[in-house]
């Protein structure tokens, strides 16, 4: 049976791809055959490929099958923006029933499928919509990923309840050094390590030449994952 989690973040830029990314390669070393899924991604780039996410990127390199790219990013859109704004904009409506179809294509390819979200808990997908709703009723175990920053606490603990209030499984969270540790960074990570109601997957340092020279998943302990319900 395949194991599927998705990734949220305690709001945009705590480094959900590079949490993903560990994920991934904690995975893969531990034996998985394993596939990131990035279904919506906003904020992307004109090759001669077409349109290319860097997040989704990540992810398909981190992927121990073999993706092409828009089984990673079905949904990919220039502009950094909120999903459902560029979307309407567009004309191009974000489907939930494709989301879905992308994500059991991967679950037949894969056996350990990340799939990573966009932005925090409850981006919208529509005007009547979000992610948070697809994710409740595909039942994925949710980790969360916590930039430690000032402010995460609050930000933290109200994702948690929000996922867990909506009958989802939090699986784990992951502390990302987005910024270099200050003073009281022993204390910020052990306060959310009493109030998060999930276990601690593992602390990602700041890594200052950035993630691409370093291998993140070394740092991750994938056997302290809760089991989806």
């Amino acid at each position: 049976m395949t194991e599927r989690y998705f990734v949220t973040g305690t709001d945009t830029e705590v480094g959900k791809t590079v949490a993903s990314s560990a994920l991934l390669q904690a995975a893969n070393r531990a034996g998985f055959r394993t596939a990131g899924y990035k279904p919506v991604a906003s904020g992307s780039e004109m090759t001669k490929e077409g349109l290319r996410n860097t997040d989704a990127l990540a992810l398909q390199r981190n992927s121990s099958a073999a993706l092409s790219y828009d089984q990673v990013n079905p949904y990919t859109f220039e502009e950094p923006t909120s999903p459902h704004i560029v979307s309407e904009d567009e004309g191009r409506p974000i489907e939930a029933s494709l989301l879905s179809a992308g994500l059991q294509a991967l679950s037949g390819k894969a056996d350990w499928v990340l799939v990573e979200g966009a932005g925090g808990w409850y981006t919208p997908l529509s005007s009547s919509y979000t992610f948070a709703d697809w994710v409740q009723a595909e039942r994925l175990p949710v980790i969360l990923v916590v930039g430690v920053k000032l402010g995460c606490i609050n930000h933290a603990v109200l994702t948690a309840q929000a996922i867990t209030q909506a009958g989802l499984t939090l699986a784990g969270w992951i502390a990302n050094d987005i910024i270099p540790p200050g003073r009281r960074h022993a204390e910020y990570l052990a306060t959310l390590t009493r109030m998060l109601p999930a276990p601690l997957l593992g602390e990602i340092p700041y890594l200052a030449d950035g993630p691409e020279h370093a291998e993140p998943g070394q740092y991750l302990n994938l056997k302290a994952l809760r089991p989806g319900s």
